[in-house]
């Protein structure tokens, strides 16, 4: 099942427990706008080259619509349309004040140079500007993206509207990004899995972690739980998979990748099959890299008894159902990785008031964001007698029904 027709089907299943119209349903699903331009650049050697880009503005009835831009050669319409869905009920989950949104570019950036991203990055925000905008939709770095790529955004786009360092958030800190914005998404992480082990009277110390995924999600999330007293005993990245039954040091693996471009040959811990990774046995498995990597073929093997799922959709509902009879506790993607979008709301206020927070209010505060969005899906749980992922949908697409009725849907 690819990831549009998985994330319609569990809006549709909280819909259902809803009790929702059916013509507010397929409301709600049919995205608000579909962007397809093409994107032809001269090539550093003086041939062209021509690229699709997309961005697909789902929702906008609880605010301006919110969502990365990512870069990646197997970028297509199904999968950013199915992103961006999921971005407006995890803003919704979040309660911050935005829609969904998301958009990408079907290129391999490995293999073009610095100035060929420029040029890429800056036509593809010509083709866009006038459907973007501060309380209109605004996009912030994904897959393959950064803060460089922001700043190429802000730049093109304030050549038509003036300086409007709102208009993209994940920005560098000398152009209003916010501090603690690269942490975010992996401390969300943190504080969301504390929040969920909590509940069964445990903490992070003493649980034993694997991590699948080590770019700045994973590696952040690994050096906080780590920090935190939590034992993180195997991690993986496209380059391999290293293991240490007694805890991998997590800053030494982080320096070993950063100087080997990924942690192949790390001696702090065996060599494993990648493949192995999801199976091993452990406390709580974090997801951080690809979408559709627990399916139904592995799902009976896996041994966590938590799986706090900080990529996006990373879960099959196929294999949801497996390990739901199994009895492991999946913390869904809309609220387990939603710390990156709210530290961007966060960014965005501070642009909007022209007012820099210090980075320990940009964490005490997310902090209290993340803790409050699992007590609002738990609540959600109970009343709907449903698992956390449908607590998690129902919680969001309630959140954005209620907003589209207010501001005079009618059936």
């Amino acid at each position: 099942m690819n990831a549009l027709a998985a994330t319609s089907r569990n809006f549709k299943q909280a819909a259902k427990l809803l009790g929702l119209d059916s013509k507010l349903e397929k409301s709600l699903l049919i995205p608000f706008r579909e962007i397809k331009v093409e994107c032809t650049i001269p090539k550093d050697d003086g041939t062209l080259a021509s690229y699709v880009g997309f961005r697909v503005q789902h929702d906008n009835a609880r605010g301006p619509m919110k969502g990365g831009i990512r870069y990646h050669h197997e970028v297509d319409p199904d999968e950013v349309n199915a992103l961006a869905q999921l971005m407006t009920w995890k803003t919704a989950v979040a309660n911050i004040p935005y829609g969904g949104a998301k958009g990408g570019i079907g290129c391999s950036p490995g293999e073009l140079s610095i100035s060929e991203l420029e040029r890429l990055t800056r036509v593809f925000t010509q083709k866009i500007h006038d459907l973007i905008g501060i309380h209109t939709d605004v996009p912030a770095p994904d897959m393959g993206t950064n803060s460089q790529t922001m700043a190429w955004i802000l730049d093109e786009y304030s050549k038509f509207h003036g300086y409007s360092p709102a208009v993209v958030t994940g920005k560098p800190v000398d152009l209003g990004g916010s501090l603690g914005r690269d942490a975010a998404t992996g401390r969300g992480v943190l504080f969301a899995t504390e929040a969920l082990l909590a509940e069964h009277g445990k903490g992070i110390a003493g649980q034993r972690f694997v991590i699948q995924g080590f770019g700045n999600v994973g590696s952040w999330a690994a050096q906080l739980i780590s920090e935190a007293g939590g034992k993180v005993i195997a991690i993986s990245d496209v380059t391999g998979a290293v293991k240490n039954s007694n805890g991998l040091d997590i800053t030494k693996l982080m320096k070993h990748s950063s100087e080997n471009r990924g942690i192949k040959g790390f001696d702090g811990g065996d060599a494993i099959d990648p493949r192995s990774l999801l199976t091993e046995e452990c406390d709580v498995l974090i997801p951080a890299a690809l979408g559709g990597v627990i399916n139904k073929d592995n799902a009976n093997d896996i041994k966590a008894k938590y799986i706090i799922e900080a990529a996006n959709h990373p879960t099959d509902p196929e294999a949801d159902e497996i390990l739901s009879k199994k009895g492991v506790l999946i913390l869904p993607d809309i609220l387990a990785n939603s710390g990156g979008v709210t530290v961007s709301y966060f960014e965005w206020v501070q642009n909007i008031q022209g007012f820099m927070w210090d980075e320990e209010k940009v964490n005490t505060e997310l902090k209290t964001y993340m803790t409050r969005g699992f007590r609002d899906v738990k609540e959600m749980c109970r009343s709907h007698h449903c698992d956390l992922r449908m607590g998690a949908f129902t919680l969001g697409v309630n959140r954005v029904a209620r907003a589209t009725v207010l501001r005079g849907w009618e059936a």
